[in-house]
């Protein structure tokens, strides 16, 4: 049969009907492929910034959004599974005084070193955490309380050993608190009575392990609410200063007056600083409580110098916090407060500790270089109780020396 010219027509469209056909399916499949490709590689990218945003980037272990979710994850799981969970929280004991004498670098250095333990004291399933600075979080499941305690103590003895850093050796111990989740526990919980107990073993002399016990919690409930009291008593007039004379005991004669903080409360009567102090240096409120003494303390001895001409020259001892000498207004404020009452400078002696001068830096070294050049007196108070030698003092910026009475307290008997 001989093919027609219409045939023939009709052959070539199907043909490259055919062709276009394939070309389409090879351009769909190519679109398809770019598709998924494109697709997983955004998948990646978003997997990655996830993790990013979940993880430290200094430690590479997990951050505190990662670590409440694993514990939020957790105690669903529990709520239908019987598994035990707990937390552990860890701050390191003396990391700002190695980030303040050897830098940020080293200070970096020593938190991989600590990241490296602790990974090696929990096993594999536990969840490793930094919170942020130089604390820690691990989240422990499915562990009795026994368990739980070993980890929490092979963290702590793990973290005994030294951590070199170039020529220097430095130590990276931490207080660890402990909170094992009892029924109907939540995340938010947890995490605070971890912390409450971690809290709890700094308060006890720092390099220990306590487990929360509820009794700290009801603690942490009247810290805040004599710290809220205290905030009144500053502003209420119910704070107080006694004071106790320095003897020259060759003469007699008293050669100076050390102002003692007291807190007149309307309903527990008189309490000592050991019990409020350490309070205010806490939330911030010694500032305030400083203010307070600094002003009262030269406003009696313009009292004095009115009233009573033997107390006139007597200089007036003034305790000062670390974190006053750091107030940015402190050395304006003495020297007003100084011209206003017509006080001479050499009757204020003021007290730090020796731990204070040991670790002070650049603004530190500038305020008391300015208070010496006012003539305002400075003195070493609790000399023994930190690391300094005899021969240390030649170099602290102070007057006289206040032996810590640990030193002297079998003085008439020790031979």
């Amino acid at each position: 049969m001989v093919p027609s010219e219409k045939g023939d027509e009709i052959d070539a469209v199907i043909t490259g009907v055919n062709l276009l056909a394939e070309e389409l399916d090879h351009i769909y499949s190519d679109l398809e492929q770019r598709v998924a490709d494109r697709t997983a590689t955004l998948r990646r990218t978003q997997a990655q910034l996830e993790q990013m945003t979940k993880t430290d980037a200094l430690t590479g272990l997990a951050n505190r959004t990662l670590l409440a979710e694993r514990v939020q994850e957790v105690l669903l799981e529990g709520a239908d599974s019987g598994k035990a969970l707990a937390v552990l929280v860890l701050d390191l004991d003396s990391f700002k005084s190695i980030n303040d004498t050897l830098g940020h670098g080293a200070g970096d250095a020593v938190l991989g070193e600590v990241t490296g333990r602790l990974r090696s004291a929990v096993r594999t399933g536990d969840t490793v955490a930094r919170l942020g600075g130089d604390e820690f979080a691990v989240v422990i499941t499915d562990a009795t309380e026994e368990e739980v305690l070993d980890i929490a103590q092979r963290t702590l003895v793990l973290l005994q050993d030294g951590v070199y850093v170039g020529t220097e050796t430095v130590w990276a111990r931490a207080s660890i608190g402990v909170c094992i989740a009892g029924p109907g526990y939540q995340a938010e919980a947890l995490m605070r009575d971890a912390d409450i107990a971690m809290y709890q073993a700094k308060a006890l002399g720092r390099n220990n392990v306590q487990l929360f016990h509820p009794s700290m919690l009801d603690a942490v409930r009247e810290r805040s609410r004599i710290s809220a009291e205290l905030r009144s008593a500053v502003t209420g007039g119910e704070l107080a200063l006694w004071y106790q004379p320095v003897v020259e005991l060759a003469s007699g004669r008293i050669v100076g007056l050390e102002a003692l903080l007291r807190w007149h409360h309307p309903v527990r009567g008189i309490i000592m600083p050991d019990s409020f102090i350490p309070l205010a240096e806490e939330t911030g409120l010694i500032l305030d409580v400083g203010r307070w003494v600094l002003h009262e303390g030269i406003g009696q001895m313009r009292r004095w110098h009115d009233t009573d001409p033997a107390l006139t020259d007597v200089p007036v001892h003034i305790n000062l916090s670390a974190t006053e000498l750091l107030r940015v207004d402190l050395l304006e404020d003495i020297k007003d407060t100084l011209d206003g009452h017509g006080i001479d400078p050499s009757r204020l002696v003021l007290e730090i500790t020796e731990t204070v001068l040991m670790s002070r830096g650049t603004v530190e070294e500038q305020v008391l270089g300015v208070l010496r050049d006012m003539g305002v007196g400075l003195q070493i108070d609790d000399f023994g109780t930190g690391y300094s030698s005899i021969s240390y003092l030649r170099t602290l910026p102070a007057d006289t020396v206040k032996v810590d009475h640990s030193l002297i307290e079998d003085i008439g008997t020790d031979p």
